[in-house]
């Protein structure tokens, strides 16, 4: 029971990325006044002082505070000293409280007090002015694009309002997302008004006069057909194409379309090309979407035998230590209640403090254990990943699935072939006709060279994929290579067949 919650925080410190693990610490110094930011110099070296500069008495001052528990300093992964102690300038929360009334001066409240005077509050007032000033404008939407548009037409109240319910109607592809009979009846109950489908499809005929061209349709097909002008070349091939022959197009059956429509082979190709050129979704270019911002935890490096090398990045992760300012507190014989409450803050605070060393160890040890699996990826890529399972490196590491699980969760490692996921190294595989495994990525990687040396004219079937595989050794089942070629996005034979 007395380990369990250290155990839980252990666990979730493990389970925190760099980047959430900064802002985990950050908000422990805020929260505990006993924790304190070991500073450093110019060369990222500790300077074994706080911001009092006294930096006396630390290490007796634990044991003291701590009675019973022996207390060394701890090294992490890259030998770095656990520093403890050290004093702080941080004042507790009663001596804050105690002395705020002589350290505020009377005739100033404060902002927004009624004391405050006037060149004060002007102050603040255009330094918010100023932060709003320079904030980055919001891109515009596709919807504001729209109704800007919108305005420069000339329309009765009822029909205008209409096309601005309308546009608000348009999915983020610039799509109905809804009939045009049902926004309409909509609008009517809504707004009192009896507009009739007539004139609901003259306002929606304006919409999808508007820019980006294909806005305002009502499926896919419309929304190809709106694209295309008369300026285009072959426009009434294309219009056809799109009008009457799409899923063909998609199947690749070039000689229906050939015989239905009596356009030659050369002059349909000329016209998919032409399909290839428009936009099927108009409306996303004004879509923002947020920029996942990715900061590798570990890093890889050759030592001067050749081996590969994790190391643990850890240079904007700040080092902590607990405040000195404390400990002596419990010297000055203060009352029962502040002695216990400052052992409880220092507890926690050791607690962290523990918990990110820990961190450290653990993660470097699965990490090295996971590129020692798969060093051969490193080196040839793809087909050199081998099939790894979580339960193997916890056995070699010598702990329990779960604590693999954490370290890997949201981990990034740069590589000499990128940066990758942690979990980018875990897969299944299967066993060749030699009896050796081979990772599920090693087989796509063999699926795509074939599929890529095909004669187009006559690709391969997914039975003879499965023939070809079988001479190098890779004995698989026809679903499993259907199943593959599909999560790689590959289409079938008929449809990669070149006329």
């Amino acid at each position: 029971m007395k380990l369990a919650p250290r155990m839980i925080q252990s666990m979730e410190i493990l389970q925190l990325n760099m980047m959430a693990l900064n802002e985990r610490i950050e908000q422990e110094l805020v929260e505990n006044v006993t924790l304190d930011r070991l500073e450093k110099d110019s060369d990222g070296l500790p300077t074994g002082g706080d911001r009092d500069g006294d930096s006396d008495g630390a290490d007796a001052g634990l044991s003291d505070l701590l009675p019973g528990e022996s207390r060394e300093p701890q090294k992490d992964v890259e030998n770095r000293e656990l520093v403890v102690g050290d004093e702080s300038n941080n004042q507790s929360d009663f001596e804050r409280l105690v002395e705020i009334s002589s350290d505020w001066p009377e005739d100033n409240v404060g902002f927004g007090g009624s004391r405050a005077s006037a060149g004060q509050v002007s102050d603040e007032m255009d330094r918010q002015h100023d932060v709003m000033s320079n904030m980055m404008a919001r891109p515009q939407s596709l919807h504001e694009h729209l109704l800007e548009q919108f305005a420069f037409y000339t329309l009765d109240p009822a029909q205008r309002q209409f096309g601005e319910y309308l546009i608000q109607h348009l999915d983020y592809n610039g799509r109905l997302q809804s009939m045009l009979a049902e926004i309409l009846q909509q609008f009517n109950r809504l707004y009192d008004f009896q507009l009739t489908m007539l004139q609901a499809e003259e306002v929606l005929k304006m919409i999808q006069q508007l820019e980006p061209a294909g806005v305002g349709a009502r499926d896919h097909r419309e929304m190809l057909l709106l694209q295309v002008h008369d300026s285009m070349p072959f426009h009434d091939v294309v219009e056809t194409l799109i009008r009457d022959h799409l899923e063909d197009i998609a199947l690749n059956r070039l000689p229906l379309i050939q015989r239905a429509t009596g356009f030659s082979l050369e002059l349909i190709k000329i016209g998919i090309e032409q399909i290839q050129t428009l936009n099927p979704y108009p409306g996303r270019g004004f879509e923002q979407r947020p920029v996942q911002r990715v900061t590798p935890d570990l890093t890889i490096e050759l030592d001067d035998h050749g081996r590969y090398v994790v190391r643990v990045l850890d240079e904007y992760i700040p080092e902590l230590r607990i405040s000195p300012r404390y400990l002596q507190m419990l010297k000055d014989n203060p009352s029962q209640e502040t002695k216990d409450w400052i052992r409880r803050k220092v507890e926690s605070a050791r607690w962290l403090i523990d918990s990110i060393e820990q961190r450290y160890a653990t993660l470097r040890k699965v990490a090295q254990e996971i590129i020692d699996h798969q060093h051969e990826f490193l080196e040839v890529g793809d087909e050199g990943i081998h099939p790894l399972k979580m339960q193997q490196i916890a056995d070699r590491v010598g702990v329990h699935v779960t604590t693999v699980s954490r370290a890997v969760d949201e981990k990034w490692i740069q590589t000499p072939r990128g940066l990758f996921p942690l979990k980018r190294f875990f897969g299944g595989g299967t066993h060749t006709a030699d009896g050796d495994e081979v990772a599920w990525d090693t087989i796509r990687v063999k699926l795509q060279e074939l599929i890529d040396g095909e004669d187009k004219n006559e690709p391969l079937s997914d039975d003879d994929l499965v023939k070809r595989l079988a001479t190098q050794g890779i004995r698989l089942a026809r679903r499993t290579i259907t199943k593959y070629r599909k999560q790689m996005r590959i289409p079938s034979s008929r449809q990669r067949r070149e006329y």
